[in-house]
């Protein structure tokens, strides 16, 4: 995540993740599921500006008028609960321009509450650790704590405890962003627990190795046929991505984006070329590459 100061105005840039690995352990007393996951940043941002207001009030402005810019809100909650949290009596204008898929696996709205937390902590001065943000962002959603440790994690409980993962080189990806989202809660309400759970390990090693025909054989997602449930046509993508035949194939966290890990950066362009001849507005295509040590967010 990336934070610029601009004159009485903080910009920070939010940017999404794809889940490389995904299994679910079984279901929490809290009813929220226990999970296992390996969480890479992308380099696919929203942009979230925010600028003082001396009233003392949070007002949230965003270029999709199909997003609720009011209380329910994750940047509107996130803004209060810092203010709550904290005592302060400042306000904020947030101005946020969306360019991630929404309810698309990639944690957009995740991603926009910890750029609230990390921008508003330095816009008013609150002198507050990345601990404390990560704690407040873990009240928030499972996913937001990954943002303060990016560009990779392994993380468990819900998704809320974070182990920072080294990932030596960046990957080239292609999102297949279909036309409709997934419920996240409905997903999860389909999935079943395996008895036996894959651990991650040969995910990790691969990751760590930077070996990305290894990590394309790696790749796993529990909630994929569970969200096939729910919206069928999403399978009709992975076959049209498999048949292009990148390093691997995968649906990003609840769905419902699809994405291809490409061996290089050529091999992306070629994919995404032949995939928008047949999208036909079905879906939307895009290259990106991850985030990592030498291309941070």
């Amino acid at each position: 995540m990336r934070l610029f100061q601009q004159r009485h105005e903080v910009v920070v840039w939010a940017p999404a993740k794809v889940n490389l690995f995904l299994e679910v352990l079984g279901k929490r007393p809290d009813g929220y599921h226990a999970i296992a996951t390996l969480m890479l940043a992308i380099r696919r941002f929203d942009t979230l500006g925010i600028t003082e207001d001396n009233s003392g009030a949070i007002q949230l402005h965003c270029n999709r008028s199909d997003l609720s810019t009011g209380a329910d809100n994750l940047v509107v909650r996130a803004a209060r609960l810092l203010q709550e949290r904290t005592g302060c009596s400042r306000g904020c204008r947030l101005r946020l321009i969306k360019r991630i898929p929404m309810a698309a696996g990639l944690a957009g709205g995740s991603s926009d509450a910890a750029a609230t937390l990390l921008g508003l902590n330095r816009l008013w001065q609150l002198g507050l650790a990345t601990g404390d943000l990560e704690k407040l962002g873990a009240e928030l959603g499972s996913d937001v704590p990954f943002f303060f440790h990016l560009p990779a994690a392994w993380c468990t409980g819900r998704g809320e405890i974070v182990t920072p993962v080294a990932f030596p080189r960046a990957l080239d990806l292609v999102l297949v962003c279909p036309s409709f989202g997934c419920p996240t809660a409905d997903v999860y309400r389909q999935v079943k627990v395996p008895e036996q759970p894959l651990d991650g390990t040969g995910m990790l090693a691969a990751a760590a190795a930077g070996d990305v025909e290894a990590i394309g054989r790696q790749l796993h997602n529990r909630l994929q046929p569970a969200a096939l449930t729910i919206a069928p046509k999403i399978a009709e993508f992975v076959d049209r991505v498999e048949a292009l035949q990148p390093a691997g194939t995968l649906m990003s966290g609840s769905g419902s984006t699809v994405f291809a890990v490409c061996l290089d950066r050529d091999e992306a362009l070629r994919i995404a070329k032949e995939l928008r001849k047949s999208a036909r507005g079905e879906f939307a295509v895009h290259v990106v590459r991850s985030c990592s040590a030498q291309h941070p967010p």
